[in-house]
């Protein structure tokens, strides 16, 4: 797949709950995509656990490849209909991408109906019902292309406003109003949609949400891709073979240490140009090379952006307006979709800590730590040593 699949959910708890009765799963794998949002019976430790096995069971078996209808059958199954409100006690709506034939897939039950838009504009869906185990299961496919926007949300999105200038709630149609207005700005990522629907839904509310209330997003987009080329290799004789990867990278880059810096410097016949104006008390300054878009130092950089990151809660908007090498580098991260690191395992002495084993790198550490928190995030992480 040439694009990136831009996922990005968030949600509300009903007020006075801590825990949300909707569960949001998301599988990423090389060949396919899996987003399940499942919807509890109720709200609070109840509804979340329901959610949470609903969702945790369509997974498990879709990424093993399960037929659909035994994956549904069973989660049918293993649903039980509350006897009061005769309706079953989890609702769920699933998307499955197919990277390579671009092609998408809906099976929706119970949850409002998903948002598809072509363009920046709703468009229909062509949609099947079949009964399984006596239950109406919805059915949708199409193909992605770039630009292209599903939405998925939970029932408590709608309610929103009820009482309100809509006596019935804020209602699909007006969500879906709602979204193709925000395309006018030309959204760069889901986040963006998603996260202004939630502030929407939590102002219609005001201080009462009365239903959790979860939007996920799948935006196709442009890949962001950067390689950070850290520490120099092992074996000085394939220096060159690494940079050569590094400077042919399709994507942004960046060399995060003095003497990786010096050996990239050396291998374009240049000289490592410092910026004094970015020396921070606590952050050493950047510096500039061609084709490389940003050069800082190694582990006191990287740590201290980790920490950034960590602060912000990996929120992009939340990073300080600042050109010290830390900052910079938490932006380049949280920008890119896919992060490679190259990381070089020559040992520099003066970053060992004396308690470690000698053989265990504190760059080593970092990296897997950063990475770590990037996954988190939600981003695609390579690491390979050299």
């Amino acid at each position: 797949m040439n694009y990136f699949l831009d996922v990005y959910d968030l949600s509300l708890n009903k007020t006075g709950e801590e825990l949300c009765g909707d569960k949001v799963k998301i599988h990423r794998s090389e060949n396919k995509t899996i987003i399940v949002l499942s919807d509890g019976l109720g709200n609070g430790v109840k509804a979340n656990i329901l959610a949470t096995l609903t969702s945790e069971i369509i997974v498990t078996m879709l990424k093993s490849d399960v037929p659909l209808n035994e994956v549904i059958a069973t989660v049918i199954g293993t649903l039980p209909i509350c006897k009061v409100r005769k309706v079953a006690y989890a609702t769920f709506t699933i998307i499955e991408v197919d990277h390579q034939a671009k092609q998408f897939r809906i099976i929706n039950f119970d949850n409002p109906p998903i948002l598809y838009f072509h363009r920046g504009h709703l468009s229909p869906l062509n949609t099947s019902t079949s009964n399984i185990l006596g239950r109406q299961i919805n059915f949708s496919e199409g193909e992605l292309h770039l630009g292209d926007f599903l939405g998925m949300i939970s029932d408590g999105v709608l309610h929103a406003g009820l009482g309100t200038t809509w006596n019935f709630g804020w209602g699909w149609e007006n969500v879906a109003r709602y979204i193709q207005d925000t395309f006018i700005y030309s959204p760069a990522r889901a986040q963006t949609i998603v996260q202004d629907v939630i502030s929407k839904t939590q102002s219609l509310y005001g201080d009462d949400v009365g239903d959790d209330a979860t939007f996920v997003g799948l935006f196709t987009r442009e890949r962001h891709s950067l390689m950070i080329f850290t520490g120099p290799p092992l074996d000085e004789a394939s220096d060159d073979q690494y940079i050569e990867r590094l400077l042919n990278f399709n994507g942004r880059k960046a060399v995060c240490g003095g003497t990786t810096a010096n050996i990239v410097g050396t291998y374009l016949g240049e000289t490592v140009e410092t910026d004094m104006a970015t020396l921070r008390d606590d952050v050493p300054p950047i510096g500039y090379l061609s084709s490389i878009e940003l050069v800082t130092e190694g582990i006191i950089t990287m740590a201290k952006s980790l920490d950034i990151m960590r602060a912000c809660a990996g929120k992009l908007t939340q990073l300080a307006n600042d050109s010290n090498g830390a900052v910079l580098l938490a932006k380049e991260l949280l920008s890119a979709d896919s992060i490679d690191f190259l990381v070089g395992q020559k040992i520099n002495e003066f970053y060992q800590n004396p308690l470690l084993p000698r053989n265990l790198s504190l760059r080593k550490n970092l990296v897997e730590e950063i990475a770590q928190f990037l996954r988190e995030q939600k981003k695609e992480v390579k690491i390979e040593y050299c």
